[in-house]
């Protein structure tokens, strides 16, 4: 009866049926099996809705959600083009950065990608970069800031693992801190990357730094500089928790973009809040359901026999951790973000750790990979978002992005096997 149903969720997988139902029928069917009330899913929901660290997702969301509203994405790419414009591939240098930001604060790569593309790939192309650089520019930066506060996917991680007895030591704040210099490194090695490819392009102007021309930009976006100041000085000092992080730049954007730059109206809140909510709803209820679904893995004791069998073909962590990336790729293609997040961390993180690996250390690794899997061929989420938004052939985003899907596995070798990188902020 139990391999019936199975057989009939995983049709019903195939057949697109919402990931929440599949994973509270998984769950039920598992209870069930072994006796066990089914009442436990909604104390699971409860327990979900109790978690203080979860006030931070909803007003994140809604900042982000304001911000891709309006003119932010204008103002930075004016004032990062002042500072960076004098240098070699000073343009691609500023797409990166401002995508990074973008994306941390949103949340969301399709936005970044439609939100910054209309105005970063004209620009690229108007600046003399050829059409297949600034494609695949464009297309792999829509999800270069995942490992960036307030990282949505950061947060869900550290959700997750909290309410995993393997998990006890993570906190939001530590994940927030541990993946700002694997960031840096991802951005820093693209650049590089993009002055050398365009070294001998003749063709790229370079703007010469004009102190007049940085001052007017920076006052154009005075309101906007202090966010990231909010977050990661607020964050990493201590003084704020990241709850009252998340409520301090919701209350700040919401003030700034409607009172003082006006440029969404009181009568545009009521949708906005709509949309961000909507989001957020869709992910609380695939993280309660989850976490229902953690626990019969647990009581299972799922994890420790997939231990087991990967000890039989796995003797060392470098071989594990060299699997662990094949395999977070391939899921980062065929997955969203949140729900592989949710579907795999409960299997993944006590495993990881029987191989001593930190569980920060995996958030960041895991999180990295997911990065490079939006644009990896032939279903990443950035191919199709890209293709349709600039109105390309799929394999023509293919060939574009693949220069850059090297550089970043690269990155990501670097920060896999490189631990220090990750972890020397919050030792």
């Amino acid at each position: 009866m139990i391999e019936i149903l199975i057989a009939i969720l995983i049709l019903f997988a195939f057949l697109g049926a919402p990931l929440f139902t599949i994973i509270i029928a998984a769950a039920m069917t598992g209870f069930y099996s072994g006796g066990i009330d089914l009442s436990v899913m909604a104390i699971e929901l409860y327990r979900i809705a109790d978690t203080p660290i979860l006030l931070a997702l909803p007003l994140f969301t809604f900042a982000g959600y304001i911000l891709a509203e309006t003119n932010t994405s204008k103002r930075l790419v004016r004032m990062t083009q002042a500072f960076f414009g004098w240098m070699p591939g000073g343009l691609a240098i500023v797409a990166f950065i401002v995508c990074a930001l973008f994306t941390a604060f949103t949340g969301a790569s399709g936005v970044t990608i439609v939100a910054m593309g209309a105005l970063l790939y004209p620009a690229l192309k108007q600046a003399g970069y050829k059409d297949k650089f600034s494609l695949g520019l464009v297309t792999t930066s829509g999800s270069l800031g995942l490992l960036l506060p307030p990282s949505l996917p950061l947060i869900l991680y550290g959700v997750i693992a909290q309410q995993m007895g393997s998990g006890e030591g993570i906190s939001i704040e530590k994940l927030f801190i541990a993946g700002i210099l694997p960031a840096i490194l991802m951005i820093l090695l693209l650049s590089l990357w993009s002055v050398w490819a365009n070294r001998k392009n003749s063709t790229i102007p370079l703007i010469a730094f004009s102190f007049k021309k940085a001052l007017s930009a920076s006052r154009e976006a005075i309101w906007e500089i202090p966010l990231p100041i909010f977050i990661f000085t607020g964050i990493y000092t201590g003084f704020f928790a990241v709850s009252e992080a998340a409520a301090v730049t919701a209350m700040y954007v919401l003030i700034v973009e409607v009172f003082i730059y006006k440029e969404i109206k009181l009568s545009q809140l009521a949708a906005i809040i709509r949309e961000s909510m909507v989001m957020v709803g869709g992910i609380l209820l695939i993280l309660g359901v989850s976490l229902g679904f953690t626990n019969f893995l647990i009581d299972a004791e799922v994890p420790m026999k997939l231990f087991g069998l990967c000890q039989t073909f796995v003797s060392s962590k470098l071989v594990f951790l060299i699997l662990l990336n094949i395999f977070l790729l391939i899921l980062g293609a065929m997955l969203d973000i949140f729900s592989a997040i949710v579907i795999m961390v409960p299997l993944m993180l006590p495993v990881a750790l029987e191989y001593g690996v930190d569980p920060i250390h995996l958030g960041i690794i895991f999180l990295a990979n997911m990065q490079i899997g939006y644009f990896t061929p032939p279903v990443g989420m950035n191919l199709f978002i890209a293709g349709y938004r600039f109105n390309k052939p799929i394999i023509e985003i293919y060939k574009a992005t693949i220069p850059f899907m090297l550089v970043l596995l690269l990155a990501v070798l670097i920060i896999t096997y490189w631990p220090w990188l990750s972890l020397v902020l919050i030792s």
